[in-house]
């Protein structure tokens, strides 16, 4: 698979990415239910032996259970892909999670995740969420000083507003970008992807497939059936009425295009993603094997214009 150059860092990646959200399980705030760990390692083995070359994590996902997996996983191989992760999420005894961007937690959270990864260097450290807003300058400094000390390769953040960027860049140039983008979240197309593509900004989007909504696989049935720990169930708007009469019929122009080529809807969503020039890459989810062998076409096939005419058309007379 072909590599991209992510903003101005050396870290050449693979159009798609392995997401590892959804592998830290259930039992917490923004859990996806139950997770068997062995699916998870397969899904990751499988990964990469489909040329992808990066993992995307975080401290929160599982509450450290989801870097503890990506360890196990990388474990004893010989070449391990890039390893990118965030901070800015911490937790209590109680599994409560709250916000932090002090220096003194960046850096313990930093530690944490280096030990729970079994890593000696991230590839990529982001922060998660600029969230308090205030501490956006400690955080930023924080992380631009792990750099230097060689803790972390490369930084960059996630979420962040065109002003958050320019207000942080003054203390240090920011990797990569990590937006939600999708066909049914295109608001970031106006102001943030401008504003990456001329700041040289990797863009790597997330929920690409809109967690899993435009993959073709979900269905009112199953999205009822949903278990009580899934985030989606209750925390997910598109998930929803009255959007989600709209996304499930959006699914269907979705099967209808990619039938035409042999593609899954998730392949059209996830291509979708990737014909914007300042998309780096695009972050894919797995649970289990087999998953994204029916995804990894999309990191070379290409919408024609007409299909993305057709799109466009679909949202605007259909409107969220």
């Amino acid at each position: 698979m072909y590599t991209r150059p992510l903003g101005h860092s050396d870290l050449h990646i693979t159009p798609i990415g392995l997401g590892a959200w959804a592998i830290g399980g259930g039992n917490w705030a923004f859990g996806w239910g139950h997770q068997d760990d062995r699916d998870s390692i397969a899904a990751i083995h499988e990964a990469l032996d489909l040329g992808i070359n990066w993992i995307d994590t975080a401290a929160v996902y599982g509450l450290g259970h989801s870097e503890e997996v990506v360890a196990q996983a990388l474990a004893g191989l010989r070449q391990r892909p890039y390893v990118f992760t965030k901070c800015a999420r911490v937790w209590d005894e109680n599994r409560r999670i709250g916000r932090c961007l002090k220096a003194a937690s960046i850096r313990a959270e930093c530690e944490a995740s280096l030990r729970r990864l079994k890593i000696d260097v991230i590839d990529l450290y982001q922060i998660h969420w600029p969230e308090p807003p205030e501490d956006i300058d400690e955080g930023w400094q924080t992380l631009v000083q792990l750099q230097k000390e060689g803790k972390v390769r490369w930084i960059g953040v996630s979420n962040f507003s065109v002003e958050q960027m320019a207000q942080i860049a003054r203390f240090g140039p920011i990797t990569s970008l990590q937006p939600p983008y999708s066909i049914i979240r295109r608001d970031i197309e106006e102001g943030i992807l401008p504003y990456c593509q001329a700041h040289n900004i990797g863009v790597i989007a997330y929920s690409p497939m809109a967690s899993g909504l435009l993959t073709g696989a979900m269905t009112r049935e199953r999205i009822a059936a949903l278990p009580a720990d899934d985030w989606r169930k209750e925390k997910n708007r598109h998930f929803q009425e009255p959007l989600l009469t709209r996304n499930l019929k959006l699914v269907e122009l979705l099967h209808h295009i990619g039938a035409r080529h042999g593609r899954s809807p998730g392949e059209v969503a996830v291509a979708w993603v990737l014909r914007h020039p300042a998309v780096t890459g695009a972050i894919v989810g797995a649970r289990r094997p087999g998953q994204l062998r029916q995804l990894i076409g999309a990191a070379t096939w290409r919408l024609t214009d007409a299909e993305l005419h057709d799109i466009d058309a679909f949202l605007q007379t259909h409107p969220a």
